[in-house]
């Protein structure tokens, strides 16, 4: 049996959200904050038996921050689970609780956690006649959190997910519509208060290795002694007691010490003097508390590890973190293996960013090699080390959108041979793009190199600040990276950034023609119709797809940065490429040439000639706040970016105003009043809308507005 689907409504970070589970080893991944944490307590809260008691006092602060307002709406954790096995004792507990008895015998079974308002609220609700939000209202305003009920129920065939079945069951809060039936069957069939899934499954949850030190030092939470207290019961009875009898004489032998018993002597008639007889305890001595008891005296046992080279093993506290952090983790997965034998439903392991402090060879192979054949596994974390390991088709990735946290599986509706090769192309490099809120793939070196440098210089902000992965997909075709960006599976935002490579000069055939001038004009040519080529294709490809858009340069990179304005940073790097001085002044007059025939020739031998890698790497030092973003980068930039936080544009502008404030030809009253409406803005009593054509208008000739006339 494995957890095949996991639905929240209303829970904390999220508002929706379905994520889909296969047999063995899943993998949850996303960026801090995104709420990874939250989803696990949700599993824990219906899963896990030591959280049952939580699961029943649900407070305020775990509805979903996304709502207007809580008060009505219900909290729901729905678990489906799959491949349930055929033997009788689980077939009649899935039955009598939350099997789909529309099968002879059940395969599929849901078991679920409501939290919802009573009876008497709900029923408050059904009496509204259809649109009433003045009555509506009234209701909400009085109710509490004392006013809801947790409920866990099975059985049920209702989608949590759909928006329009949650109207159905909850109620309709934007258009105050509810309906009559208050204890709608789809909900599933409630359980008792003595049957549990949690009980009837081995459940261990591995929390994020944050403090793995003062979980040595809790006695209840310590991974060490509650192995050592699984083993405690198992100790032949006869055999310890040889033992027993040695600790007893020990704890005499050491009671019988002189000096402890002149300790005591003198303790005793300290307190005498002090106190008096009258007031003074009528006996005291001093005893060793070893205890002779087996489950006692393996509590006491401590582990000592060596991590170097030396043989000196050292208690927990004087090892790494990477070392302690994964001596704890083997404790868990140990202390899960123990469990593992008893229990015969299913076996469930939940490891939370076990990456934390770990070298990332050691996170690979842990990923690599940890499996269980009847156990399912599921990870979260944010490493690119694991996520390069993991399996697409058993990769759930949190994201957001306008509700809030929500969940994609980028394996959705690809076929096998898509899968694989995205699968093998995800290296640590480019996984990241799995963690960023938008993604921008560029086709070479020189962008890969120059367009973070670039950006940082002229926004003042980096691409990571902005949630921008920059992922070079060298000769891979765009579109077999940019599958996984679409309504169906990843909804974020990607850019693809590539050349039309259209000739520099006019490649017809000439009689005059030379043959080295034919062989360039045929070179270019085909570039030309390989470039429009492409643009047919990637055009074709996403169309009606609003998450993917191609961004496309008219020729080649370097020859738009050239022509963008940045004839002064090209040229600043001639000295590199060029020993002699009649090279560089052969090269600075054909660079300032206005035919792109000469300037962009030139600019792409320079390209060739250093090799287009390290001329980005000379141009990349040389950047600076005046170097120009050619247009289709900005519109790229502006497509990737939707959406970013206030104070992300507000840097921005400060930024660029502080530039043109060392500018003689700005107006210095012009940033003196824009700086008024940033304030304004800032303090949220302005709309980014008049804040952005506001900038426009008053620094007509700024770089920024391709920015913004594209945001």
């Amino acid at each position: 049996m494995y957890i095949s689907k996991l639905q929240l409504r209303n829970y904390r970070n999220f508002v929706k959200a379905q994520l889909l589970f296969q047999k063995g080893v899943n993998t949850v991944i996303g960026e801090n904050g995104i709420g990874k944490t939250n989803l696990f307590r949700a599993a824990r809260l219906v899963l896990d038996d030591t959280m049952i008691r939580a699961a029943y006092h649900l407070e305020e602060t775990d509805f979903s921050r996304n709502l207007p307002d809580w008060r009505g709406h219900w909290i729901i954790i729905s678990v489906e689970f799959m491949d349930i096995s055929a033997e009788e004792s689980v077939q009649a507990l899935f039955l009598h609780t939350t099997g789909d008895t529309d099968q002879e015998a059940v395969e599929r079974a849901t078991y679920n956690l409501i939290f919802r308002p009573n009876k008497e609220i709900r029923l408050k609700f059904a009496s509204l006649s259809e649109g009433d939000r003045a009555g509506m209202q009234r209701i909400i305003e009085e109710i509490t959190i004392d006013d809801y009920e947790t409920i866990f129920t099975g059985r049920s065939t209702a989608d949590f997910a759909d928006d329009n079945v949650y109207k159905e069951l909850a109620g309709d809060f934007e258009n105050a519509i509810f309906q009559e039936e208050v204890d709608d069957p789809r909900i599933g069939t409630k359980t008792n208060n003595q049957f549990s899934i949690s009980k009837e499954v081995s459940f261990t949850h591995i929390q994020a290795l944050r403090d793995v030190i003062s979980e040595f030092k809790n006695n209840r939470n310590n991974p060490l002694k509650n192995l050592l207290n699984t083993k405690s019961g198992s100790i032949d009875p006869v055999a310890f007691s040889a033992i027993s009898s040695q600790v007893q004489n020990l704890n005499n032998s050491i009671e019988t010490l002189d000096e402890v018993k002149s300790v005591g002597e003198d303790i005793t008639k300290t307190i005498k003097d002090a106190a008096g007889e009258t007031y003074s305890p009528s006996s005291m001595s001093i005893k060793s508390g070893l205890s002779n008891e087996a489950d006692k005296l393996l509590q006491s046992l401590k582990l000592f590890i060596s991590e170097g080279v030396d043989e000196y093993e050292g208690d927990i506290n004087e090892l790494s973190l990477g070392g302690a952090n994964l001596i704890y983790l083997t404790l868990k997965l140990l202390e899960f293996k123990y469990q593992k034998p008893g229990i015969s439903f299913a076996n469930f392991l939940f490891i939370e960013e076990p990456e934390a402090h770990i070298h990332n060879h050691i996170q690979k192979t842990l990923f690599n090699k940890l499996s269980y054949d009847d156990a399912q596994i599921i990870y979260s974390t944010h490493s690119t080390q694991i996520s390069e390991v993991s399996k697409i088709r058993n990769m759930n990735i949190l994201g957001r959108d306008k509700s809030g946290c929500v969940a994609f599986q980028p394996a959705t509706g690809l076929n096998d041979e898509k899968i694989n090769h995205l699968e093998r192309y995800l290296d640590a490099i480019r996984s990241n793009l799995l963690f960023s809120r938008s993604v921008m793939l560029v086709e070479g070196d020189a962008e890969e190199i120059l367009l973070p440098m670039i950006v940082k210089e002229v926004l003042g902000t980096s691409l990571d600040e902005l949630g921008v992965s920059l992922v070079n997909v060298g000769s891979t075709g765009f579109e077999n990276i940019a599958n996984i960006f679409n309504e169906e599976r990843v909804k974020k935002r990607c850019a693809i950034i590539t050349d039309l490579d259209q000739s520099i000069i006019d490649t017809t055939p000439a009689e005059a023609d030379s043959d080295k001038l034919k062989a360039y004009k045929e070179a270019l040519a085909r570039s030309q119709a390989s470039g429009l080529a492409r643009r047919t294709i990637l055009e074709a490809y996403t169309l009606g797809n609003e998450w993917v858009s191609p961004f496309f340069g008219q020729h080649t990179f370097e020859v738009e940065l050239l022509g963008a304005g940045n004839k002064n940073l090209v040229t600043s790097v001639l000295s590199s490429i060029y020993e002699t001085e009649a090279k560089i002044r052969s090269a600075t007059t054909e660079l300032a040439s206005t035919d792109i025939g000469i300037s962009g020739k030139r600019v792409l031998q320079m390209a060739n000639n250093a090799g287009k890698g390290w001329f980005a790497i000379l141009l990349s030092e040389k950047v600076d706040k005046d170097t120009v973003i050619p247009s289709y980068i900005m519109r790229a930039l502006a497509f990737t970016i939707s959406g970013i936080k206030n104070n992300v544009w507000v840097n921005i502008f400060k930024h660029r105003l502080n530039i043109l404030t060392h500018d003689a030809g700005v107006d210095q009253a012009r940033i003196e009043e824009f700086q008024s409406q940033l304030n304004l803005y800032q303090s949220n009593s302005l709309d980014f809308d008049t804040l952005k054509l506001s900038y426009i208008d008053k620094f007509p000739n700024e770089q920024l507005n391709k920015l913004l006339e594209a945001y």
